[in-house]
């Protein structure tokens, strides 16, 4: 189970930080003067004297180009750079421009022929016309954390904004262990500028990695979870700030920043604090506020759940979906379980909220859904 009353305010906030791109006006005739254009028009028209724009064109082939285009800030900026990839497309009248988050984008990279096959299928679900914070309630990553499983690593800054304090708080700071920063969940990644990677993964999910040193050079490439992506560091060639090496991690949907906060990634929660940076995260009933160490316990799967006791402890386990039913053990809290599918019966309140919804584990015992994270209100694998 996940949230049953998510707050509209978080939903809200993303929803006013998202731009509303009017479609891709024809530009110059030179590409990257074109792709600027196009930059200043989805920043708005208002662009600080000490923000430049850093076209990449990685791939051009005829009429076609795709690549990165990146908003700097200056070193030492409390605001951080922001980033598009782009598709390009000339015409008689000059470069068509589309960067992420416009609709146009997915229909140039649907038939761009320097899109390849792999990629567009991830780039095609990036839609900018469905920002959310809950995908219709479903707030499954299938995502680990940042590093190597099974290695637990600082949760230096909880909860907070790519660019700070500012909504949404999409972004954790992590450092520690190896130092090595491992793309959450295989995708597709671009290195947009030295010292930040963006993966596109499946689901319109995104992820962003900033502030890294020896970080691959990616144009695209497939990648696994677990695969290197560079070294924690305090890179900031693209502009924004960094005390002490660690790796900004930013979750992103349908090519916006979202609230980090109620998603599940490396099987923790991460809960939103007092103001940006504080917060905590949760797996079953263990929290860790920020300052604490975090232990990768790997991705979640789709079908699976955290059990969340509500204070410790075990969770009893029944013959049927309900507390009619004969006893059938117990599970410890903050175990991972398999379901295989749900019904309803006995209402129950866990950390959540109330629920009759029962899942039957794959050892054919039940377990009330109020005492398990899933990441749904409803059944993640189907009713029996």
């Amino acid at each position: 189970m996940t949230v049953r009353n998510l707050a509209a305010a978080t939903l809200g906030a993303v929803l006013s930080t998202a731009i509303v791109a009017a479609p891709a006006t024809a530009a110059p005739g030179d590409l990257s003067s074109a792709v600027v254009a196009e930059v200043h028009h989805r920043a708005g028209g208002v662009v600080a004297a000490d923000r430049a724009t850093v076209v990449t064109p990685a791939r051009r082939q005829g009429d076609w180009a795709f690549g990165t285009a990146v908003l700097t800030t200056r070193p030492g900026s409390p605001h951080f750079p922001d980033g598009w990839l782009f598709v390009a497309h000339r015409a008689d009248d000059g470069w068509s421009v589309a960067l992420e988050g416009e609709p146009r984008f997915a229909e140039l990279a649907g038939r761009a022929p320097v899109v390849g096959d792999g990629e567009r299928a991830l780039l095609l679900r990036q839609d900018g016309g469905r920002v959310s914070t809950t995908a219709g309630g479903d707030l499954r990553t299938g995502m680990a954390l940042p590093f190597a499983v099974g290695q637990a690593w600082g949760m230096a800054g909880g909860p907070h904004g790519w660019s700070g304090a500012a909504a949404p708080w999409s972004s954790l700071d992590l450092a520690g262990g190896d130092q090595r920063v491992l793309a959450a969940r295989a995708g597709t990644a671009y290195t947009m500028c030295t010292g930040w990677i963006r993966v596109i993964h499946d689901r319109g999910y995104a992820t962003d990695y900033y502030h890294l040193w020896n970080n691959i050079n990616v144009n695209g490439a497939a990648v696994n979870q677990g695969t290197f992506l560079g070294n924690t560091g305090t890179d900031v060639t693209c502009g924004g700030s960094a005390s002490g090496r660690h790796v900004h991690f930013g979750l992103r949907q349908n090519n916006a920043y979202v609230g980090i906060a109620e998603h599940n990634v490396g099987k923790w929660v991460p809960q939103n604090g007092g103001s940006a940076y504080q917060g905590s995260a949760l797996h079953g009933s263990t929290r860790v506020y920020a300052g604490g160490s975090v232990h990768n316990y790997g991705a979640l799967g789709f079908t699976q759940g955290v059990i969340d006791a509500n204070g410790g402890g075990t969770v009893n386990k029944r013959t049927g979906p309900g507390t009619g039913y004969a006893l059938a053990g117990s599970v410890a809290d903050g175990a991972t379980v398999t379901v295989s599918c749900s019904a309803n019966g006995t209402s129950h309140t866990g950390r959540w909220g109330a629920t009759s919804l029962w899942n039957r584990l794959s050892d054919g015992t039940w377990v009330t859904d109020a005492f398990m994270w899933t990441g749904l209100g409803g059944p993640v694998n189907g009713y029996c």
